[in-house]
């Protein structure tokens, strides 16, 4: 299973759940025990508890990740071994899970077990991200690095609108699916996330954290090379622009909601 740091899950996840809507299907007022699976720090698992009045238990494997819960008694576990009884739930939903984890279909299966009734999914389809940039060069950068990692990652990041095809694979039943975007925007005035994104941008920070993905994706050590310098070119141009205000970008990841019944 893919690791990420407290700073990104918070990062990535900040604005996702401004809009609840893509929510209804869980019937959230009807709960009466919920399990967040893969809660990380509890963005998800938060939102659960501010639109239930039904306990909410997070799990996650990671137990630093955890430790940024702010309330409840979080579980350390297996998303494929999870350590409850059958039906244990009424909602087992798990956020970002399923496209880092090597075999999606076994942690399927151990939420519909310990599902009474709803087994819920929110992944995105890291392959539709759209970005649009002041800075001409930021998109097309953005798709060439994206599309290489894609190529080089070991589990399936653009899993998300395929859930629900899972899901029936597994026997759930009643399967439906909502796309739920997440829109991140920059302008001025910038925030301190703002300012430290691009100037690790301008120093190459994420492609270089990428480089052994993306090698595994096909590029070459010089390709790489030529990537970053251009990466980093394009960051020093965000951070001219944002000196003088100027600097706007847009990016849509498309989520997809699915939920399924147990049977």
């Amino acid at each position: 299973m893919r690791r990420f740091s407290a700073t990104y899950l918070r990062d990535t996840r900040r604005g996702l759940w401004d809009d609840r809507s893509a929510l209804a299907d869980f019937r959230l007022d009807s709960r009466e025990r919920i399990l967040d699976v893969g809660a990380g720090t509890g963005e998800l698992t938060r939102v659960l508890r501010e639109e239930s009045s039904a306990p909410v238990v997070a799990l996650d494997a990671d137990g630093e990740l955890l430790d940024h819960l702010d309330s409840g008694t979080p579980v350390r576990g297996d998303a494929t071994r999870l350590p409850f009884p059958d039906d244990a739930f009424d909602l087992v939903v798990c956020q970002a899970l399923l496209i880092n984890l090597p075999d999606p279909a076994a942690a399927i299966r151990e939420f519909a077990r310990v599902s009474s009734d709803l087994v819920a999914a929110v992944e995105p389809d890291n392959g539709r991200v759209i970005i649009e940039s002041s800075v001409k060069s930021e998109s097309p950068l953005a798709e060439r690095a994206r599309s290489s990692y894609i190529d080089g990652v070991e589990t399936d990041v653009t899993l998300g609108p395929g859930v629900a095809e899972r899901f029936r694979t597994a026997g759930l039943s009643s399967v439906g699916t909502r796309r739920h975007d997440l829109t991140r925007r920059t302008n001025p005035p910038y925030t301190e996330a703002d300012i430290e994104s691009a100037k690790q941008k301008a120093r190459g920070t994420r492609i270089e954290e990428q480089r052994r993905t993306s090698r595994a994706g096909g590029l070459s050590e010089h390709e790489m090379d030529a990537l970053r310098a251009d990466w980093r070119s394009m960051g020093r141009t965000v951070v001219e622009q944002m000196a003088d205000d100027r600097y706007v970008r847009q990016a849509v990841v498309p989520f997809f909601v699915t939920v399924g019944s147990v049977t």
